[in-house]
């Protein structure tokens, strides 16, 4: 979340910043946050006030109790020490009122702030939507024209190689979920591997769990925003992760890092969930939507001064992976409108799918500054240049990325390494994951199964 000392320091600049995102009902939010904000001041200066009068009253009554040792059996209007106690017992009343006053506009605010975006940083470009984000890289690797056999949809060529069975997948599962099937389900794991093994050189492996707490959902930005995209296991307050990205940020919460040790660099490798609310109808066919899906994701916790540098190592990483596969590709930077909640300045890679004739996102990395850290409270201690301690803590700058997401790769593979036949050419710097097969090839006769949907 932003800070909320810059809505008492630098109102205007913090409008200024958010404006660029094109949603005037942010602007609106920012100014319930400020009145909140100078509310919750008021509130707190008399409520610490009250208990500073309380905490002197106690200290003299204790001292009156000393110096007349049967106070307590002198009573009266007059009596100084009861008057004192009274005025307590009053002040504290007002002190209880003003505490639940307290707790009720703080929680106002912080749900306020949860859903206020993140400024975008200063050389984001600007625009009103997707149209508007600009191509900085590509595209590569493109034929023209494209061959005729390379315009068949994935789907199409992928059940015809018994590769990809989302029928059987629907009657598993239902709808939206998909099931690769012998060389396919080999190519998906051997994207992950390449995945890992092209990170492995600054990024540690982790395997994160693939259930978090509502907590850790929140301080990536999943929540509360994004709430209806995920799938909540309600009876243990668990949420199935809809990206690495969610538990990796949360390795550090609560804790404060030394400067030395930054940046840290993790990957993981996991399944993904995401109910995908609203997309009915859309991109439902094979591999480009789904509810299941594996990916590899690359992280980063760094200084401020450090974040730059880091941002475009993971863009070249991203783009190191898909150039490898041979895939035609181009990177463009997101505008402010197109921006999500959490992303101070982001970039995705697409590819080419002939088949669909789309251009797909395999790939967005992220640069959240502090936003995140913020959620989280992950903090780090500088030191100065003779090694000794820097008075105070700062917020850390999250990084991350999509190093490998399997689906839309998968089916630029299968579109773009189509051949004449049917089959299917394995990438070269996949095949040392591939047990052998260098190509998927038809059935060599008819597959005989029992067709889906038969048996009621």
């Amino acid at each position: 979340m932003i800070d909320q000392r810059l809505l008492r320091t630098d109102l205007a600049g913090v409008k200024a910043a958010l404006a660029r995102r094109g949603n005037p009902s942010v602007l609106d939010d920012v100014d319930e946050a400020a009145l909140l904000d100078a509310r919750l001041l008021d509130i707190t200066g008399r409520r610490d006030a009250i208990r500073a009068r309380v905490n002197t009253i106690s200290k003299e009554v204790g001292r009156l109790r000393r110096q007349l040792p049967d106070i307590e059996a002198s009573v009266g209007d007059g009596n100084t020490a009861e008057i004192l106690q009274t005025e307590s017992r009053t002040l504290g009343d007002e002190e209880h009122t003003l505490a639940g006053e307290h707790d009720q506009m703080a929680g106002a605010l912080r749900e306020l702030l949860l859903g206020i975006p993140n400024p975008p940083h200063p050389d984001a470009p600007d625009g009103a939507d997707d149209a508007d984000n600009q191509i900085v890289t590509g595209p590569l690797g493109m034929s023209d024209p494209v061959a005729d056999h390379l315009r068949v949809p994935h789907w199409e060529t992928a059940t015809a190689l018994g590769i990809l069975d989302n029928e059987r997948a629907v009657k598993i599962a239902g709808a939206m979920f998909t099931m690769q099937r012998g060389a396919g389900a080999t190519l998906a794991r051997a994207l992950c591997q390449y995945g890992l093994d092209l990170n492995a050189d600054v990024h540690e492996e982790v395997r994160p769990p693939s259930l978090v707490s509502t907590a850790t959902l929140t301080a990536t930005g999943q929540l509360p925003k994004f709430a209806d995209d995920a799938y909540a296991i309600e009876r243990d307050d668990l949420w199935c992760i809809p990206t690495a990205e969610v538990p990796l940020t949360s390795i550090y919460a609560d804790e404060v890092l030394d400067d030395t040790v930054l940046p840290i660099r993790v990957m993981a490798h996991s399944s993904s969930y995401r109910r995908e609310a609203g997309s009915a109808g859309r991109d439902t066919r094979g591999m480009l939507r789904a509810h299941e899906f594996d990916k590899v994701e690359i992280l980063a916790f760094a200084t401020p001064e450090q974040a730059p540098a880091l941002l475009v190592d993971m863009v070249a990483r991203a783009e190191r992976a898909i150039a490898g596969l041979g895939l035609p590709y181009r990177i463009i930077e997101i505008c402010t409108g197109d921006m999500g909640q959490t992303h101070h300045r982001s970039f995705d890679v697409e590819v080419y799918a002939p088949g669909a004739d789309a251009w797909l996102e395999v790939s967005s990395i992220s640069w959240f500054g502090e936003y995140q850290a913020r959620r989280g409270n992950i903090r780090f201690k500088r030191h100065d240049a003779e090694g000794k301690p820097v008075k105070g803590t700062e917020f850390v700058h999250t990084l991350n990325g999509s190093a490998l997401a399997v689906p839309r790769v998968w089916a630029a593979i299968i579109e773009n390494y189509r051949n004449p036949d049917g089959s299917v050419t394995v990438p070269d710097v996949l095949r040392p994951y591939m047990r052998g097969i260098e190509r998927i090839d038809l059935p060599a006769g008819p597959k005989v199964e029992p067709e889906v949907g038969l048996v009621r």
